[in-house]
C-alpha cells in the first residue's frame, strides 16, 4: 500500500513546488513596486498631524501631552491611553447613542466620550473646536478630569 501511494505524493509535491515557485516569481515585482511607491512625500505628510506627530492614536496622545504640558494640565500617556481604550476603543468618531446623556440629547463623542457642554467648557486654547478632533477631544477631556479628579490618571471608569 505504501508503494502505491508514493507516486501520487511525489506528483503532489512537484505540483506544489511548481505553484509555489510561480507565486514567488509573480510576487517579486509586486513587492518591489509596493516598497518604491511607499517612499513618496505625500504618504509621509498624510501620516502626520500639522504639529508633526504621527496621525494615529499614539501621535494624538503625544501631541495632546505636549499641549497639556504647556498649559499645566496633569496626565500621563498611560492614563490617557487606558481611558481611551475603555471609552472608544481608539475610534475618534465614536458616539454613544444609548446612555443617559444620549437620552437627554447630548451624546458622548470622540476618543474620550465627551459631551458637547463639557467639551465647550474645558476646551483648551490652541486646539480645534471640533469635538471629534482627536487632540482637541483628549486635551479637553484631560482638562475636565484634572478639574474634577486631579488628573485623567485618577479616572478608572465612566466620568
Amino acid at each position: 500500500m505504501l508503494a502505491a501511494a508514493q507516486p501520487r505524493r511525489t506528483r503532489l509535491v512537484r505540483a506544489l513546488a511548481a505553484v509555489g515557485t510561480s507565486a514567488a516569481v509573480l510576487a517579486l515585482p509586486l513587492i518591489g513596486a509596493t516598497s518604491a511607491s511607499a517612499a513618496t512625500s505625500t504618504t509621509t505628510t498624510a501620516a502626520t498631524t500639522t504639529a508633526g506627530y504621527p496621525n494615529n492614536l499614539d501621535g494624538w496622545i503625544r501631541e495632546s501631552l505636549a499641549i497639556m504640558a504647556e498649559k499645566h494640565i496633569p496626565g500621563t500617556y498611560n492614563g490617557i491611553y487606558r481611558n481611551i481604550i475603555r471609552e472608544s476603543s481608539g475610534n475618534p468618531n465614536a458616539i454613544n447613542l444609548w446612555d443617559s446623556n444620549a437620552a437627554k440629547g447630548i451624546p458622548s463623542k470622540g476618543l474620550l466620550q465627551v459631551i458637547d457642554p463639557t467639551f465647550n467648557a474645558y476646551h483648551v486654547a490652541g486646539t480645534s473646536f471640533n469635538i471629534y478632533d482627536p487632540v482637541a477631544n483628549i486635551t479637553a477631556a484631560c482638562n475636565y478630569a484634572a478639574a474634577r479628579y486631579g488628573s485623567i490618571d485618577n479616572v478608572f471608569g465612566a466620568y
